[in-house]
């Protein structure tokens, strides 16, 4: 894996800084921040390897077999325990750092071969105040320092103190995650434009007859071809009324004229998520009822983008697209009654039963509360959200015909600023003009 450049290397400096300053504030202590674990696939194979979010927020190292230790008093440690230099096994699976290159390379305090750190956590954990730790997150890390733990406490006879208190340090590293730095903005951005033009791709490439999973096939072809290291999720590509199952990740039906498309996805670029979803025509015009559902769900997206800006609560941006879409049921028929009985009974549900949008970043679902003490949370420039209303509407005898099967989700990537918002995923069409011209291009449609 490359070496960061100075300025990621600083930001990932700048954000060990302020975990470190929080924690001081907090009495100090040590926090131990492990990476995820391998995972077998089958037999002899595991699953291709992606680092812990947190301990990537951090550190930026994505070798496996890796932990930070920061120990923070009247100054702040951080050390990395990784594995040792392995030229042999870089025979068989490949480049790894080393405890001194990876120290090095990284800008830690120190680094340690993972392999000494049973002997040496008792040491780093003794007379310390706190450990900051996520305790219950994974097990075969929770016995490790359980253990450890256990030692220290066998030491009092000998005048070492044990850590009194354990704190979830996920606590501080969510608010810290939820404020984005200009290096992270930079990544989403590119991993915004590159799913954005695996999109474009899959319009290109759909027609009548053609399988979802091809339709995956292009949009995975993209992802990869501009630098993209993952999916950020399951792709969903659904057609027809699979576009009415919320997760459905099948993939493998094929498409008829006549029906719409539901792509759901977005690729992971240095461990950043985008998440882009855009609903159109197999055939690459819309009916008349697909058209005024779509036109529908395009105005709710537009009402809450207009409340994406700062200092707007968190909930503004759900309920002006809940409004729009309750009064657009009503007037298309699935829905009957006043615009205060909808909203009061919910009633709308039948047809939207999601929230409006996510936090974004490292996980598609990323980390940060939605609440502060029970109340929606003020929006605040740095904070990525993606903002998805959508109308899902299945056969029943009291739904017009028409509108069968239709199912539409329109997905933006949206940045709060401190003059409002940036839709890092604008160049992704989702008007119908845009659309159709697009789809109509027979000589880019191959």
């Amino acid at each position: 894996m490359p070496s960061p450049d100075a300025r990621t290397l600083a930001a990932f400096a700048q954000r060990r800084s302020r975990l470190a300053e929080r924690v001081a504030a907090a009495g100090g202590g040590v926090i131990i921040v492990p990476t995820a674990p391998e995972r077998r696939r089958n037999r002899d194979t595991e699953y291709a390897f992606r680092f812990d979010s947190y301990f990537h927020y951090l550190s930026g190292f994505t070798e496996p077999e890796a932990v930070l230790v920061m120990i923070v008093g009247e100054s702040t440690q951080s050390l990395l325990f990784c594995r040792s230099k392995n030229l042999e096994r870089e025979i068989w699976d490949g480049f790894r750092y080393g405890p001194e290159a990876a120290c090095e390379a990284f800008g830690f305090d120190g680094a340690h071969s993972i392999d000494d750190f049973a002997q040496k956590l008792p040491e780093l954990l003794g007379d310390k105040p706190a450990l900051w730790y996520a305790m219950g997150y994974d097990a075969h890390w929770d016995k490790r320092i359980l253990d450890a733990l256990n030692q220290v406490r066998g030491m009092t006879r000998l005048g070492v103190g044990a850590p009194g208190d354990i704190r979830d340090v996920r606590v501080l590293l969510d608010e810290l995650r939820l404020i984005k730095d200009a290096v992270e903005i930079d990544t989403m951005r590119r991993a915004a434009q590159i799913s954005g033009i695996a999109h474009r791709r899959a319009m290109r490439a759909t027609r009548p007859g053609s399988h979802e999973y091809e339709i995956e096939a292009a949009l995975l072809y993209e992802f990869r071809r501009h630098g993209s290291q993952s999916v950020a999720y399951n792709s969903i590509v659904a057609g027809g009324a699979n576009a009415c199952v919320l997760h459905y990740v099948s993939n493998d039906a094929q498409l008829k004229d006549g029906d719409l498309l539901l792509i759901d996805a977005g690729c992971e670029l240095d461990g950043y998520a985008s998440d882009i979803t855009r609903t159109f025509p197999v055939s690459g015009r819309f009916s008349a009822a697909q058209r005024d559902v779509y036109e529908l769900v395009l105005a709710a997206q537009a009402a809450s983008l207009a409340n994406a800006q700062p200092g707007n609560t968190y909930d503004t941006t759900h309920d002006a697209a809940v409004k729009v879409l309750a009064q657009g049921m009503l007037d298309l028929g699935l829905l009957s009654g006043s615009l205060d009985e909808v909203l009061e009974t919910a009633s709308y549900r039948r047809f939207y039963m999601h929230r409006t949008g996510h936090w974004l970043g490292l996980d598609v679902h990323d980390a940060g509360e939605y609440k502060i003490k029970g109340a929606w949370r003020p929006l605040q420039p740095g904070m990525v959200l993606t903002v998805e209303p959508g109308c899902y509407i299945r056969p029943a005898e009291d739904v017009p015909e028409a509108f069968w099967n239709i199912g539409i989700r329109i997905e933006d990537d949206v940045l709060i600023t401190a003059e409002g918002h940036e839709i890092l995923t604008l160049d992704t069409p989702k008007s119908i003009t845009d659309i159709e011209l697009l789809m109509s291009d027979v000589s880019e449609r191959g």
